[in-house]
């Protein structure tokens, strides 16, 4: 009997158009990487890049995500942004997670749009599409509590970016939803957060419904701040995410 790993790249091969075969001796890595800002500044990232990207994929437009970590992993280390939320999920499934995944760091625990630290995680998407093979059509925006807000904003800022978003445990502003009503969205927040009410991620929702977007929402009944392992966890997840593509390039 196939096992639910095998299936879950299965899933991904189909939805990529490409065989399991050519990935039997590959695993996806995470890679250290250095962003110079115009002033020589210096911001320390992770790259996950998936099996494949520079052999078996040749040709292929691939996927990417950009994760927006919470407050907890602010700083300038570089390293401590992928190990929670997003993370430990790609490292589980790295031979067989289909997409670049950007784990950018936040400074200066800011991620609204428009900040120094937003900027700069968006350079980060727009060098590596220069860069490498990305699927500008299926570029995904992600992210938990302080990065759930960043996912809200961004969405609002830069709606022709995104081809879906995944705000966890945040908030934004309803006034903002008719400026990205038409990107797709599932929502995901625990009902007993004391850290971001339940509410912030409720009345998003609400506001979307209001100009007829028709976003995905799931609550944890019980759950506190930490949902983001409920959430990156679900099986149905990244197969919905990757299914979803924007029509229209910026």
């Amino acid at each position: 009997m196939a096992t639910s790993q095998t299936l879950f790249g299965l899933t991904f091969a189909v939805l990529l158009g490409v065989s399991t075969v050519t990935h039997a001796q590959e695993t996806g890595v995470f890679e250290d990487r250095v962003l110079k800002d115009a002033d020589g500044t210096e911001a320390k990232y992770v790259l996950f890049k998936p099996a494949g990207a520079g052999k078996a994929l040749e040709g292929k437009k691939i996927p990417l995500i950009l994760f927006l970590h919470g407050s907890g992993e602010t700083g300038t280390d570089g390293k401590k942004q992928a190990t929670v939320g997003l993370g430990p999920v790609v490292k589980k499934q790295a031979a067989t997670f289909p997409a670049y995944v950007v784990f950018a760091q936040s400074h200066k625990r800011n991620w609204r749009a428009g900040s120094t630290d937003a900027n700069r995680a968006l350079r980060m998407v727009d060098d590596l599409c220069k860069e490498a093979p990305i699927d500008t059509n299926r570029i995904y925006l992600t992210g938990l509590s302080m990065g759930g807000y960043g996912t809200w904003s961004l969405a609002a800022a830069e709606p022709k970016r995104w081809a879906a978003i995944v705000p966890v445990c945040g908030g934004g502003n309803p006034t903002d939803v008719a400026k990205f009503k038409d990107i797709p969205c599932w929502c995901f927040h625990g009902d007993k957060d004391t850290a971001v009410k339940v509410e912030k991620s409720r009345e998003m929702i609400e506001a979307l419904k209001k100009v007829e977007s028709d976003p995905k929402y799931t609550e944890y009944p019980g759950v506190g701040h930490n949902s983001w392992d409920k959430a990156y966890g679900t099986p149905e997840l990244f197969p919905w995410l990757f299914a979803q593509k924007r029509t229209e390039l910026k």
